[in-house]
């Protein structure tokens, strides 16, 4: 099967310019808009006119010119009909399933997925009568065994957070769509836009936070939610969208600095990789429990490589396990303060590299009882590596670090 090439479906989209001929769009703020015809403000509130069929444009909370550039953008890189941009990567994923599900429906989860996820799923949509069982996201017949009636979703993340898990999307989407037509497949793509195009591999729905990797410069928050064009008019449905109703609106001033920083995402996602690659390496080399897809080691190593994107490499995250939460504390200061590598900060996707004990951060939200039963060791570093400086300069500071922390 030939692989999807986002970069140039990217390049392929229709190109929007500035209203006075400029290489950019312009930036439009007004909140609501204008008709020319009275009758047809009727049109759009009754869904017989959007902004796809010409300029018909009602409220900026419903639809925007500025946001409706970066959706076809975000739609041709992960290969879906239609997208739209949400305020933060969370909304989209809560907005997403609850379209999808209702009171008395069931989500089967992947149990190794973001801590605010997870909280998402475990604390509040039960409050909604809406059942949640986690399983692990490479345990087939477990997700088998987990599928009822009333099952709605099969949820998990393409690289699960925190510790780099890749899911099987064409046996997922296959178990999905062989049990009954009402299952869908969402895939949260945080960790590796470009890497993977879920949709091309069979899920039904793609998410994103677009704090991370897609923006890029750690400034501001953002999500996206990839599906077909029905789906995403059901979540701007004026009577029934939980996008619309629920209002997680995306500024069209983040929207536009999102749309400048798409062109070089794959360029930024390959150097991700390059560094990743030969920090994992040279941690190996050093004796370390490290965990990196790219890594023959890694459980899924040749699962990922199969569903990889040609020339992406294996994205920017690793891990090093460094068995109490002391000794992950002690070799991030030394990273941090001593060696100038990193910056002990929650996220990723920066051009710097961000660096966090999991356990008692990103995944804090999950209990320590959850945490022992998916493998989250208490002295977890997650390493989102980045690629200022240079590499031979970062290999010598993790590689003294790694001495004075583990000798």
């Amino acid at each position: 099967m030939k692989k999807y090439n986002p970069e140039e479906a990217i390049v392929s989209v229709r190109r929007e310019f500035g209203e006075h001929g400029g290489v950019t769009p312009s930036i439009e703020r007004s909140s609501t808009f204008t008709v020319l015809d009275p009758a047809m403000m009727t049109q759009i509130f009754q869904g017989k006119k959007s902004p796809e069929e010409g300029d018909f444009f009602l409220y900026s909370r419903n639809f925007n010119p500025t946001v409706n550039v970066l959706c076809r953008y975000l739609a041709a890189m992960e290969g879906s009909e239609s997208a739209i941009a949400t305020a933060s990567g969370i909304s989209a994923i809560a907005c997403t399933l609850l379209q999808l599900c209702h009171r008395g429906d069931h989500i089967i989860a992947s149990h190794q997925i973001y801590g605010g996820t997870h909280a998402l799923l475990e604390n509040i949509f039960p409050t909604m009568d809406i059942e949640v069982t986690f399983v692990h996201p490479t345990d087939l017949d477990a997700i088998k065994a987990a599928i009822r009636p009333k099952t709605r979703v099969i949820y998990t993340e393409t690289m699960g957070n925190p510790l780099l898990t890749i899911a099987n999307i064409p046996a997922l989407a296959k178990i999905a769509h062989q049990s009954h037509d009402a299952i869908r497949l969402v895939v949260d793509n945080t960790f590796t836009p470009m890497l993977i195009s879920p949709i091309a591999l069979g899920a039904d729905i793609v998410v994103h936070s677009m704090t991370k990797f897609i923006n890029g410069a750690s400034d501001i928050v953002a999500g996206a939610i990839c599906a077909s064009k029905n789906f995403i008019y059901q979540l701007m449905d004026l009577q029934e969208g939980r996008l619309m109703l629920l209002g997680p609106t995306i500024d069209p001033r983040v929207a536009f600095d999102v749309i400048q920083r798409l062109p070089h995402l794959g360029l930024r996602m390959r150097e991700h990789s390059v560094r990743a690659m030969a920090i994992a390496e040279r941690l190996q080399a050093l004796g370390v429990k490290v965990q990196y897809p790219g890594l023959p080691s890694h459980p899924e190593h040749i699962l990922f490589k199969s569903m990889l994107n040609e020339n992406y490499g294996f994205g920017g995250m690793l891990t090093i396990d460094c068995g109490t939460r002391e000794r992950a504390e002690k070799l991030l200061s030394v990273l941090q303060n001593e060696e100038k590598f990193g910056l002990i900060a929650v996220s990723l996707g920066y051009f710097d590299t961000l660096m966090s004990c999991s356990g008692s951060s990103t995944s804090s939200e999950i209990s320590n009882e959850e945490q022992t039963q998916m493998g989250l060791s208490p002295g977890l570093v997650r390493l989102a590596i980045g690629y200022t400086g240079s590499l031979a300069a970062r290999l010598d500071q993790i590689t003294r670090a790694i001495k004075k922390v583990f000798t």
